[in-house]
């Protein structure tokens, strides 16, 4: 047990996390103190702030990590049973939504970056491929987000029909394209590549402009349109 073995209450005030945040700010706490909040205490042998440390460690002290991790994973930590366990895991879809929510404020696509923040949330972190497509309005303002397919590890069908009908539904102008890589590779496959040029073609007959295929991963993204690849 962390502070020479003794349980948090014995701590010296500054070092226990709930009091850390009233007086320091929540920007002071490490991550392992803001977890051993949410987890409230700890087992007889171990404080919170140890649990959450060993939560830590299962996903090798990434936060990316710990966010894909489900109930049976998190309850391998000693002193995490099935209610601290979605405790975490509504706190991190909790710290998602607010992050997709700032995104969707902003509701006008400027460029490639403004694309991978609307979808990052629903995208980082899943270990099967799925296929999105954003619509938007003749000035570019988001109109929907639609998940048009999910599928395994190394890919999933994208149905041009699908696509299409989703656009023109929400009688949007033009498309952004995105899907996920879960193996973290952020190169496009051939099939990507034959994919994006077969929508842009069949936007044409439909008046609906293909802007953009972004491709998400766990380091961040790939835009054909940055490489100069949708012209």
């Amino acid at each position: 047990m962390s502070e020479n073995n003794q349980p948090i209450r014995l701590w010296a005030e500054d070092d226990r996390p709930r009091e850390k945040l009233l007086n320091k700010g929540r920007h002071s706490l490490s991550d392992s103190e803001l977890l051993a909040i949410l987890l409230g205490s700890g087992t007889s042998k171990k404080s919170a702030v140890d649990v959450a440390r060993d939560v830590l460690s299962l996903a090798g002290n990434n936060l990316n990590e710990l966010a894909r991790l489900d109930i049976k994973a998190l309850c391998k930590a000693e002193g995490i049973g099935p209610a601290k366990a979605i405790t975490i895991i509504a706190a991190i879809e909790l710290g998602g939504r607010r992050e997709a929510s700032l995104a969707k404020e902003k509701t006008k696509v400027a460029c490639s970056k403004d694309s991978y923040n609307l979808l990052r949330y629903k995208m980082e972190g899943l270990y099967h491929e799925e296929f999105w497509v954003i619509t938007l309005s003749r000035a570019n303002k988001v109109i929907n987000e639609h998940k048009i397919s999910e599928g395994g590890m190394t890919g999933t069908v994208a149905d041009p029909k699908r696509i299409f009908s989703t656009a023109l539904n929400d009688n949007a102008c033009s498309v952004i394209l995105c899907h996920n890589h879960p193996s973290g590779n952020l190169k496009p496959s051939q099939e990507d590549i034959n994919l994006t040029k077969k929508l842009r073609e069949g936007g044409k007959m439909l008046d609906i402009v293909v802007v953009d295929h972004i491709i998400i991963g766990e380091k961040g993204y790939y835009s054909f349109a940055d490489e100069g690849m949708m012209v």
